[in-house]
């Protein structure tokens, strides 16, 4: 069966959200007397969920992190979402499968209503049909969670017709778990190896040879 409904992760997949992602992680940081001056250290907070990140990283307790999620958007919010770009090429690839009969979707462990500022801030919603994204009480926030949201809101029950597109490994293990393959893509945060390691199906450079995948799959 055609892979007639794709699923696009948005941090590190769509648009390239590190700076602000990072500086609003060494806000958050700042506030519990942790100083991080080199943001890419900060890189692995970009794509999977917050609090997550927070506990893993800084070993913060679920309140702590849960806070810190909080502190994170007082930046972000105001001033982080904007510093943010989409990746060179990701409007043609949208328009190409659109064009092309393709049902675009977006799955993210972001917030939902901020997911829907950045894309209609970079003029991208009109592409998709459905943008899902996390909630605010944090109970769906989880990669799988989200996905299943989207699948659930849209009547899409024929996984067979389903693809997963994502930078990391959240992505790909969250398509796993709801029964779809993925596509990890390399122009993101994760590398190689991650993206193997989590069973990716397809690995991708650009969003030029990605295009290429999706039109054909």
């Amino acid at each position: 069966m055609k892979k007639a409904h794709l699923l696009f992760d948005l941090d590190g997949t769509l648009t390239d959200s590190m700076p602000g992602i990072t500086r609003a992680v060494q806000y958050a940081l700042r506030h519990y007397g942790i100083e991080v001056e080199d943001l890419n250290v900060l890189k692995p907070f970009v794509g999977p969920p917050l609090q997550d990140s927070f506990k893993e990283y800084y070993n913060f307790s679920e309140k702590d992190a849960s806070d810190a999620v909080l502190v994170f958007r007082e930046y972000y919010n105001d001033k982080g979402w904007l510093q943010n770009e989409p990746y060179e090429g990701i409007e043609h690839m949208l328009k190409t499968l659109k064009d092309n009969g393709k049902k675009l979707y977006v799955a993210t462990s972001k917030p939902e209503w901020m997911a829907k500022r950045v894309l209609d801030h970079f003029q991208l919603s009109d592409y998709f049909e459905y943008i899902g994204g996390a909630d605010d009480a944090e109970n769906r926030e989880k990669k799988d969670d989200v996905i299943r949201y989207v699948m659930a809101s849209c009547g899409l029950e024929e996984k067979e017709s389903i693809v997963m597109v994502g930078d990391r490994r959240h992505d790909i293990e969250g398509a796993h778990k709801t029964g779809l393959p993925a596509v990890g893509v390399l122009y993101g945060y994760g590398d190689r190896e991650e993206l193997e390691k989590a069973g990716a199906e397809w690995i991708k450079e650009t969003t030029a040879t990605l295009l290429d995948l999706l039109l054909k799959l």
